[in-house]
């Protein structure tokens, strides 16, 4: 099927991966269709959306019977590209980042952290959950090796700038922000911001104001 990704919204993208984590589950369990309505309660998403965004995709399922959970599977897998490993640098080795090291998408046989850096030396040339430490400065020479375009950013907010500089220097294309600044980069290099905090008061926010 010949799809037109540029005509695929953001948000509809931004769920895809919810989709397949769910369809996922539902393979592993055994169970062989599924309704919008049931994925509607999985995913906490509106059946019409649910219908909306896979209509992107072409007929992936039929009136009165739902979807065949293998083939969205493989559909999905497909579309994400999760046939192919995605390798990925982590910059910044505190606590957040020792912590991701050691999650290190354990879930996931697809998302690897391959290698990290730090400027620190005490850190530098030790290893976590079998992940080499390396300076900052061999950043360049690692991603000349590597084929890894996607970084996760967890330095202090005061070096984010500048770390994300470097990043895109050696080539990064795609950084994951942990920190809590906005970085200015060049417009064909993507950045998705996970600010813990500003989540955190969100969600008292609702909880206070949009009581369920």
């Amino acid at each position: 099927m010949n799809i037109d990704q540029q005509k695929i919204p953001q948000a509809t993208a931004k769920r895809l991966p919810l989709y397949y984590r769910f369809l996922e589950n539902l393979h592993g369990s055994g169970k062989q269709r599924v309704s919008s309505t049931e994925l509607s309660e999985a995913v906490k998403v509106d059946s019409a959306t649910i219908r909306r965004d896979f209509s992107y995709f072409g007929a992936l399922g039929k009136k009165g019977y739902g979807y065949n959970v293998q083939y969205l599977l493989s559909f999905f897998r497909k579309t994400l590209d999760q046939d192919e490993v995605t390798k990925v640098f982590l910059v910044g080795v505190g606590n957040l980042g020792t912590a991701l090291l050691k999650y290190n998408f354990s879930k996931s046989d697809n998302t690897q952290i391959i290698a990290a850096f730090d400027v620190n030396e005490a850190i530098v040339g030790n290893e976590i959950s079998g992940v080499d430490i390396y300076h900052m400065d061999k950043l360049p020479e690692m991603k000349e090796k590597i084929d890894a375009s996607i970084a996760i950013l967890t330095v202090p907010a005061f070096s984010a700038q500048q770390t994300s500089e470097k990043l895109v220097e050696a080539g990064i294309t795609g950084i994951l922000n942990f920190t809590p600044a906005r970085l200015t980069v060049p417009d064909n290099i993507r950045v998705h911001h996970i600010d813990l905090s500003v989540e955190l008061q969100t969600l008292v926010y609702f909880l206070k104001n949009y009581p369920l």
